[in-house]
This record gives structure tokens, sequence and C-alpha cells, in this order.
């Protein structure tokens, strides 16, 4: 494999998913119902609605995620999980085990650290 980072399959994987609200996206559009623009900014509060158009659009290009137009008035538009996109389920349910265990090995090494350091509000 050469060494440019841009022709290495991980770069191109992790450029593809990775980003604030990337896999939390594709984690509700997992969920099988297709999801209304403001539907998915309801469920991420702290999003932009920039930084979700730019989301959406990327997901897009990569075919992870397809964007539907209804014909009407006003105009419906609905975005929901592809057959590709589905092949990422096992990744990012490997990645929320991980993140679950992590949290617990944080929670334990935190408890460990307290009980090491001595009270310093008795003296």
């Amino acid at each position: 494999m050469k060494k440019n980072p841009d022709q290495c399959q991980f770069v191109v994987a992790m450029d593809s998913i990775v980003g604030k609200w990337k896999p939390i996206i594709i984690h509700y559009l997992l969920q099988g119902k297709p999801l209304r623009f403001n539907e998915l900014r309801r469920m991420l509060p702290d999003i932009t609605q920039r930084m979700l158009t730019l989301h959406l659009r990327e997901l897009e290009e990569e075919e992870i995620v397809t964007r539907v137009i209804y014909p009407q008035i006003p105009p419906k538009v609905e975005y929901s999980i592809t057959e590709y996109g589905k092949s990422l389920t096992p990744i990012l349910e490997a990645l929320h085990q991980w993140g679950a265990a992590h949290i617990e090995r944080k929670k334990l090494g935190e408890a460990k650290k307290e009980q090491k350091e001595p009270d310093q509000r008795s003296t």
C-alpha cells in the first residue's frame, strides 16, 4: 500500500461517516422510517441548519442516504437510509458497544483515582 493518505481505504471510510453529526444522522435513519429535514433537526437540537444540510448532502453523495422530493405544495422532502447505507449497521453497533465499554472504563478509572487520593476535606 502506498503511503499516500488519499489512497488509504481507512481514510476514505472515515471521511465518509465521521463528523460530529454524521453517525447520529445515520443512526436515526437506520431506525427504518424516512425522516423529514425538520424531524432530524428536532432530534438533533444542537445542530445548525447549515450543518445538517451539509452532512445530508455529503451522505447523499456517498450514497449512504437518499433524498426523495414529493411534487406537492409545499414541497415535501424525506431522507432515508439506502441499502448500501444499511451496511454500516454492524460498524455503528460495534462503535456503540465500544463507547459504552469505554464510558464504564473511564468511570472505574475515576473511582480508583478517587480512592487513591486522600480526602482533602478532612484536613
